[in-house]
């Protein structure tokens, strides 16, 4: 796992984020690849030097931040990659002083987020044509 530092780790990511978001679940290109970007935290996961997962986090406020873009290449999901990820960002958010993080997960990924603490906050919303449930835990 590396924090993204170059444009050419950031390029490995976006195909990664390309073929989840964009090709298998159809998000528009337009939502996906957002402003954020440039000043989010980005992870990478690493097998054999392929990258094969991804995720990011921006501050949200003084004392939160919000996990997003999360993706894992189909063929590595259901093997602890994306809970990797997820305990990367985390730390490096407590590292920073943050004391809660947020995401939007999809709902089917809601059980896997429950898995890792996060709790759901109020109810279901369509986000790029995707059910989401806003979710939280105390860091």
């Amino acid at each position: 796992m590396i924090a993204i530092e170059s444009p050419a780790d950031m390029q490995r990511a976006w195909a990664i984020r390309r073929r989840v978001f964009i090709e298998e679940q159809h998000v528009p290109e337009e939502i996906e690849m957002d402003a954020d970007d440039a000043h989010a935290f980005h992870a990478l996961a690493l097998l054999d030097g392929d990258a094969i997962g991804c995720g990011r986090m921006l501050d949200h406020g003084a004392t939160e931040i919000k996990i997003g873009r999360m993706a894992v290449l189909p063929e590595f999901r259901k093997t602890g990659v994306g809970a990797l990820i997820l305990r990367f960002l985390i730390d490096r958010a407590r590292t920073r002083g943050f004391r809660k993080a947020v995401l939007h997960a999809q709902l089917t990924a809601e059980g896997f987020y429950l898995k890792e603490g996060f709790s759901p906050v109020g109810g279901v919303f369509d986000e790029a044509g995707i059910a989401h449930r806003k979710m939280e835990r105390t860091l």
